[in-house]
């Protein structure tokens, strides 16, 4: 696997990405999710500041469910039996995908306050 190719290299990279997509619904709902960030991103069109830092969150959301996903794989793979110890690194792995999105979810609401506030005239 070393000294591949950067075009080989990318093309694992998306078979992981298409992996996960198929087989992880919480990572289609983050796309999904990631999705409408950028529709309103469009939509709205605010200054670049706002695209750089929900378009970061996004990545970091979908960027912590691929590794979530990865864990999960790897340790059914190599104890596929319940054991404390494999809980609390699924749970974790877990953890860090729900305070990722919960912070990012702030991030959007604090672009949506701004947003509004400065289309009916006020400024914070």
């Amino acid at each position: 696997m070393k000294n591949q190719s950067v075009f080989k290299r990318m093309g694992f990279a998306l078979q992981g990405i298409n992996a996960a997509f198929r087989m992880e619904s919480s990572f289609r709902l983050q796309c999904l999710a990631a999705l409408m960030v950028i529709i309103v991103l469009c939509w709205s069109r605010p200054p670049l500041i706002w695209w750089a830092l929900l378009l970061l969150n996004c990545g970091m959301v979908l960027a912590a469910e691929l590794f979530n996903t990865a864990l999960e794989h790897l340790i059914d793979h190599l104890h596929p039996s319940l054991h404390p110890s494999i809980k609390i690194a699924k749970d974790c792995a877990a953890g860090a995908v729900l305070l990722l999105s919960l912070t990012a979810i702030c991030v959007f609401v604090a672009f949506l306050l701004e947003n509004v506030a400065c289309q009916v005239g006020i400024q914070g």
